[in-house]
């Protein structure tokens, strides 16, 4: 460090400041102190550091599934603002094995890693349902409980937008793709989301109707294409379809074109997420937006915040979400 210092011509101090961005320093001394450490290959010894301070520098970020493009978009975005703030990040897959939630928690409580972000799809299967002595941990997504931070969308109102925004456009028999009541046992996103449909269509003075609802695990493509099978061959008819993630609404586009059913001249379809391929389906999805950095950042403040003061109240941020109108909605 003090090699690097004198290369960048700062002090020690400032090389430890930039090293471990925990005090403000000018874009360019970092900038400085950043190409000295790349000309002398310096690395911070990150197990010293740990041994003065207590921590790892590494955080742990589970999701329920990591082949799709929205835990991508999400791991992307957690993972540069982690980066930005010092830390290092391991990733790990829980939908299939919610023991491996409980293992992450666990290496907290050793200070194997500083804290824990986890995206359980139920309470009943998270570690945080069966603990009182949680380490520093932020739940992202929909599970609702009080007993440590989260940030969320608001997926009850999204949802209920979006069909507003069908119904808006003529819809009256709306279909849904992740949720209702056959198949799996609901996720606590599902849920939410298939309530905000049924608000929406409630204002309208419309029923819900079972036979129009598909719920499908896991929320990939091919599920929605064959959940968008499924609802053509039940025979209730519908002329617009909420899938809950846009992953799902794009398999919905595959099958309905498959049967050649026309989006949206026949049928409306609506995602949820606005990941990077909703924008080049054909036609281009219309899908609820939120900003993905902006939730990373809440993400890390909570942590970093639950670190420094585990006594304090739980919080939960909710990031705000908008309805993003394409072709595929278009009349």
């Amino acid at each position: 460090m003090k090699d690097v210092a004198a290369l960048a011509g700062v002090s020690a101090k400032t090389v430890s400041n930039v090293v471990t961005g925990s005090v403000f320093v000018r874009p360019e001394t970092i900038e400085r102190v950043q190409a000295a450490m790349a000309e002398l290959d310096f690395v911070p010894n990150l197990a010293a550091r740990g041994l003065r301070n207590g921590r790892t520098g590494v955080i742990a970020l589970a999701l329920p599934d990591l082949a799709t493009a929205y835990s991508a978009e999400v791991v992307h975005s957690i993972v540069e603002v982690a980066h930005e703030r010092g830390f290092a990040v391991q990733i790990e897959e829980t939908a299939a094995e919610p023991a491996r939630e409980h293992a992450l928690v666990s290496r907290a409580r050793a200070h194997l890693v500083d804290g824990v972000i986890l995206n359980p799809i139920r309470l009943e299967d998270s570690a945080v349902d069966h603990t009182d002595r949680l380490p520093p941990v932020v739940l992202i997504g929909e599970v609702e409980q009080h007993v440590t931070d989260r940030v969320l969308v608001d997926s009850r109102a999204a949802a209920r937008d979006i069909t507003r925004h069908l119904l808006a456009q003529g819809a009256r028999r709306v279909a849904v793709v992740g949720g209702g009541g056959r198949g799996e046992a609901a996720t606590a996103t599902s849920r939410l989301r298939l309530a905000g449909v049924h608000d929406a269509l409630a204002e309208a003075g419309i029923a819900p109707d079972p036979d129009r609802e598909a719920t499908v695990f896991p929320w990939n493509t091919e599920a929605g294409a064959r959940a968008a099978d499924e609802l053509v061959e039940r025979g209730a008819p519908f002329d617009a379809v909420v899938a809950f993630t846009d992953s799902l609404a794009v398999g919905v586009l595959h099958a309905l074109a498959a049967r050649g059913i026309r989006v949206p001249e026949d049928v409306l379809v609506t995602g949820f997420d606005d990941i990077e391929p909703a924008r080049f389906t054909t036609p281009a999805l219309t899908t609820v937006r939120f900003d993905r950095r902006r939730f990373a950042e809440e993400v890390l403040a909570l942590l970093e915040s639950r670190m420094a003061d585990r006594s304090r109240p739980p919080r939960a941020v909710v990031v705000p979400h908008e309805v993003v109108e394409r072709a595929s909605t278009a009349r």
